[in-house]
């Protein structure tokens, strides 16, 4: 579920294209019921080159930031399963 991957109840009114938040509020007590026993930690890896950093993004790795010049993804984890057990990368 879309909601579940972006907890942000504002693009999902625009992804359905709805006008009222109300029709859009009924998923989630419906993510939250599918989703409870989920872990909801995040998987952590680190890139110092491009060439580590498209294969992250290729499989749904966000970058939120860089420090000390290198940059670190997350990815959540229970999302679709791609990246969580890849020997790429560094892992934190």
């Amino acid at each position: 579920m879309l909601y579940h991957q972006t907890k942000d109840i504002l693009y999902i009114i625009n992804f359905l294209c709805r006008r009222n938040i109300k029709d859009t509020m009924v998923y989630i007590p419906l993510e939250e019921a599918l989703f409870k026993n989920m872990d909801e930690g995040v998987v952590c890896k680190v890139a110092s080159t491009v060439e580590e950093a498209k294969p992250l993004i290729e499989v749904g790795f966000d970058y939120p930031c860089e420090v000390n010049g290198v940059k670190l993804f997350r990815k959540r984890k229970g999302g679709s399963g791609l990246g969580e057990s890849q020997n790429g990368p560094g892992e934190i």
